[in-house]
């Protein structure tokens, strides 16, 4: 595939880092569709790929003070023992037979959908959660984000989706009072050990293709290390609305 898999991997390295979203919502049906990967593969070896690419990002993230680890931590409470659990479960069929591949399929075509659907009405669903969010008891609002980080966590082992926009948007609905680019970096740091614990889950299972991995990884690194960089300069609803409409674009190709 010569310069294509670093090419698609430096594309969308840019758009997680401006927006939080994008790592596994774009590159997983890119490599199902376009390159023509068998999804259980294309799943694990993307997971890995987030996992070193947002590693990168965390740390730029980090370096700009738009990291709240005490979120990084509720979330990950949550999503690690759900991610477990996943692959407890993922384990326990072929993950390359036909029948798996068409589930796997329609799942991460309507998790697409849900995505974008979250992108497009992010801040309306903000407002809406906004006056009860104002005045959540500090503990309650732990306890909804450790919630929040087992169905992340779920979602992204079976599908690589739902780290980014989902995580982000439930991230605005708990916390109005934190700026959105200290959020994105947040959930950007909360998918290194979710993304990383369900890639080695993957490994375990055989679903990783090593040299996509590498060949994805000269791209997207530099690409999201340049996209943290400008995150807080980028027009993020264009960008928003703009993966919105590709992303429901891809669900539909994949449910259909």
């Amino acid at each position: 595939m010569g310069w294509l898999y670093p090419g698609a991997g430096f594309g969308v390295g840019v758009l997680v880092g401006l927006t939080g979203v994008g790592g596994g919502s774009l590159m997983t049906p890119l490599l199902v569709l376009l390159f023509g990967i068998h999804p259980s593969v294309a799943v694990g070896t993307d997971l890995l790929q987030v996992a070193v690419t947002k590693s990168v990002g965390s740390a730029v993230h980090g370096f700009r003070s738009t990291v709240d680890w005490r979120i990084v931590r509720t979330l990950a409470m949550g999503s690690v023992p759900a991610t477990v659990a996943a692959l407890a479960v993922l384990s326990q069929v072929d993950l390359k037979g036909s029948a798996v591949q068409a589930v796997l399929s329609h799942v991460l075509g309507g998790t697409l959908l849900l995505t974008a659907l979250t992108l497009v009405f992010r801040h309306r669903l903000a407002a809406l959660a906004g006056p009860s969010a104002q005045g959540i008891e500090p503990r309650r609002q732990a306890v909804l984000t450790v919630i929040v980080g087992v169905v992340v966590g779920f979602m992204v082992t079976v599908t690589s989706v739902g780290a980014g926009a989902l995580g982000t948007t439930a991230l605005v609905m708990l916390y109005p009072r934190i700026a959105m680019p200290r959020l994105v970096g947040s959930d950007i740091a909360h998918a290194v050990p979710l993304t990383l614990v369900a890639g080695l889950g993957h490994w375990y299972l055989g679903s990783i293709d090593w040299s996509l991995l590498g060949s994805l990884l000269v791209g997207s690194v530099p690409g999201i290390a340049i996209g943290s960089y400008l995150a807080t300069r980028a027009p993020d609803r264009v960008l928003r609305l703009l993966l919105a409409v590709v992303l429901a674009f891809v669900g539909l190709r994949m449910v259909l």
